[in-house]
């Protein structure tokens, strides 16, 4: 649930329930004044209790003044019929007691246990109401007149009203009621602030926390994301940043490690024909090369020395602009199967020229199209022939050249019957700087550097490169290419 819902109930919340509190309060005000909902009544507040009705009041009045002036009226069966008309609008009924008799009982009450329980006479002019009571399955509250009949008799007039038990227990009970309603409405707006609030600024807090973890350097924890609204969102972003920063840092350590690592090989690889240059140029400036045919050898094994340390220098740098993706490829799109029967042609006859039996075997249709980089496959070719022949220890040398097509693959195998590469070493050719050799011998190793720039080249055009080997038998390098119409990275 977001927050905006969470607000938006909460407020909604808020404005709902104490407008029902209210709609409840009303209705018991309506209750407690009108004594029926039903039935629309004045109502006046007396001081004997804390609402009365105002016609049944007004009606007792009417029954005292006229015992004071005219008693003989109340033996007045038209004139108690009237009386009682009224009363019974107001649900209340009309009982005349003359002495112990009862001379007059509304129809409603004939059948109540209020006759049996009827209050003695005290004096005439007497008034006294008493508070609701049960009498059977009647609820009355009682008003009772003492008066002196014609004859001096003594005798009590009774006007009861039918109550309502919910309207009774709201009159006693109303001050309670309100101010409980009153409390339930506080407590409500507390508790759902509180517990809005609270799923707000609970996640905020552990991101505060986790900022400050990592503010001191610690990395190595993880934000529960409990929630699934816009902060629970910023709780995974969050998360997420922290792990590609904890990455970002283990990469940099390994980039270090690896820069350490590379300049002790530069400084290594550098150091053996430079040593060499050195001892020959001091062998010149003793006289060690006391004769022309002498000095003429030294001067061209420094010259030999100086193109190799030329070359590990370009093939470093080139390793280097590869590695930080700073080297453009030149992508065209060339004919698949014209570029490589050119390449195959000036293979057939390079390597004729050192005695390597060369085939190449194109299963390519004409006129197929991809997009490369021209000079820079030439480059792997090159590398990848370089290596098979610096490893070739047979007299009959053979390099195979098959390409083919595959699910918008072009397929390039490169096979030699050199002497193969051991399977511990396998897994590591395309390493910078590896050599399967451990003697790390120039002459026989290279650089080092001409699988890893391969496989770079290969991986810029979203290729492969990986080889296969038989100790002592045969080496093959595999390469695929996806068939692309257009530049690498580009919508097909």
């Amino acid at each position: 649930m977001s927050i905006r819902l969470k607000l938006l109930l909460s407020y909604a919340a808020m404005l709902v329930i104490p407008l029902f509190i209210m709609i409840i309060t009303a209705g018991l005000l309506i209750v407690v004044f009108r004594g029926d909902v039903q039935s629309v009544r004045d109502q006046y507040v007396s001081s004997g209790g804390l609402f009365e009705n105002h016609n049944v009041e007004r009606m007792v009045k009417e029954i005292k003044r006229t015992a004071e002036n005219n008693p003989a009226a109340l033996m007045d069966s038209a004139y108690l019929a009237d009386i009682d008309q009224e009363l019974q609008m107001n649900k209340s009924g009309l009982i005349v007691r003359k002495a112990d008799q009862i001379a007059y009982v509304s129809p409603s009450l004939q059948q109540s246990d209020i006759l049996a329980h009827l209050p003695i006479f005290d004096r005439p002019g007497h008034i006294e109401k008493e508070d609701a009571k049960r009498y059977g399955n009647q609820m009355l509250e009682t008003i009772h007149l003492d008066v002196m009949f014609t004859n001096h008799q003594p005798g009590t007039i009774i006007v009861a009203t039918t109550v309502n038990p919910l309207v009774n227990f709201a009159q006693k009970f109303f001050p309670i009621l309100f101010i409980t309603l009153i409390v339930i409405l506080i407590t409500t707006h507390t508790l759902l602030t509180y517990f809005v609030s609270r799923s707000i600024i609970r996640p905020l807090q552990e991101l505060k926390q986790a900022m400050k973890r990592m503010k001191a350097g610690d990395l190595d924890f993880q934000v529960q994301v409990t929630n699934k609204d816009e902060i629970g969102q910023l709780s995974l972003a969050f998360d997420q940043m922290r792990k590609q920063l904890q990455e970002s840092i283990q990469t940099q350590l390994l980039y270090e490690e690896n820069r350490k690592e590379l300049v002790s090989n530069i400084s290594h690889d550098l150091r053996t024909p430079l040593t060499a240059i050195r001892g020959y140029v001091d062998g010149i400036g003793d006289g060690i090369a006391d004769t022309p045919e002498k000095r003429q050898k030294y001067i061209d094994i420094i010259s030999s020395k100086a193109e190799e340390m030329d070359h590990l220098i370009d093939e470093l740098f080139l390793y280097s602009k590869l590695d930080l993706k700073r080297l453009p490829f030149n992508y065209e799109i060339v004919d698949l199967f014209a570029f490589m029967q050119d390449w195959s042609d000036e293979l057939d006859f390079e390597l004729g020229k050192q005695g390597v039996h060369f085939s190449t075997q194109l299963s390519i249709e004409p006129r197929m199209k991809i997009s490369i980089d021209r000079d820079k496959m030439r480059r792997v070719f090159t590398n990848i022939m370089d290596n098979c022949l610096k490893y070739m220890n047979k007299s009959d040398k053979r390099i195979e050249l098959e390409a083919h097509t595959s699910e918008n693959n072009l397929v390039i195998e490169i096979k030699d019957n050199g002497q193969g590469i051991a399977a511990e070493a396998l897994p590591h050719i395309f390493e910078r700087f590896y050599r399967a050799d451990p003697s790390r011998n120039s002459l026989t190793g290279g650089s080092g550097l001409g699988l890893a720039i391969s496989k770079q080249i290969i991986e810029g055009h979203e290729g492969t490169i990986q080889a296969t080997s038989v100790k002592g038998e045969w080496t093959v390098i595999r390469i695929v290419l996806p068939l692309r119409m257009n530049k690498v990275g580009d919508d097909l």
